[in-house]
């Protein structure tokens, strides 16, 4: 199912809030030819999927209840660009903690992400745009239930704990040393390539100013990790 067909199945659905108010998705207006050229002029490579310009055609967003407006044609709006170079930032929940929509340097829409300042994680929210507006409409029928409440709420926390951790058990050989970036002194490497919903990594376990870089396109980040004296002088891939 394309992203315009998934957010038409849900128009007529009717959602209650928690003060048992009624309410459905409201949708925004699609967007021009203009707005259209506009937005490919930003995007990688000026591409545009046909999928995702057939949504934007229709409607640029909508508003749902729990969240804030939902938009898929907010490019460059987040930030932290050692992280997500190109994204577009769907979703704020009210508490400065946002699902991103990655866009590859090719102009490909791929996975979404929570990424979350308290605690300071990135978890993988959904596959792909059609997901997440599925996963949108899950919490609106389900509440706590959902997949989107339970990442808000468990997941960020299990992966801060590092209950369900994923870089220390990480046991790849990266090809990153090649003099196209410079490493930190320590790192951890985090890899979400292929990895399930609800897998991430906390990207603030050592501070605010914790070095991040992401080499490819692929969803691999290198996280520095500052230890104690004494430690080794290299974690690299979850490998002492």
């Amino acid at each position: 199912m394309t992203p315009k067909q998934q957010l038409k199945s849900i128009l007529s659905n009717q959602y209650e809030s928690e003060d048992e108010d009624l309410y459905k998705v409201e949708l925004l207006d699609g967007m021009t030819d203009s707005e259209i050229e506009n937005l490919k002029s930003q995007l990688p490579n000026n591409i545009l999927p046909n999928e995702i310009e057939e949504l934007l055609r229709f409607s640029k967003g909508f508003e749902f209840y729990g969240l804030e407006e939902v938009r898929f044609d907010a490019f460059g709006h987040f930030g932290f660009e050692e992280m997500f170079p190109n994204s577009i930032q769907l979703a704020g929940d009210g508490f400065g903690n946002f699902s991103i929509l990655d866009i590859d340097s090719k102009g490909n829409w791929n996975s979404v992400y929570y990424v979350c300042h308290d605690p300071a994680v990135i978890v993988k929210h959904s596959e792909n745009l059609t997901e997440f507006i599925k996963h949108v409409d899950e919490f609106g029928h389900k509440g706590n239930q959902s997949n989107l409440d339970s990442i808000h709420e468990k997941t960020v926390m299990d992966i801060w704990s590092e209950k369900v951790g994923i870089m220390e058990k990480n046991e790849k050989d990266y090809d990153f040393e090649n003099g196209q970036i410079e490493l930190p002194e320590m790192f951890l490497v985090a890899d979400l390539s292929e990895k399930p919903i609800k897998t991430g990594f906390p990207w603030g376990k050592s501070g605010p100013n914790t070095k991040i870089i992401r080499p490819t396109d692929d969803p691999i980040w290198i996280v520095e990790k500052r230890v104690k004296q004494g430690f080794p002088s290299r974690l690299f891939g979850g490998k002492k």
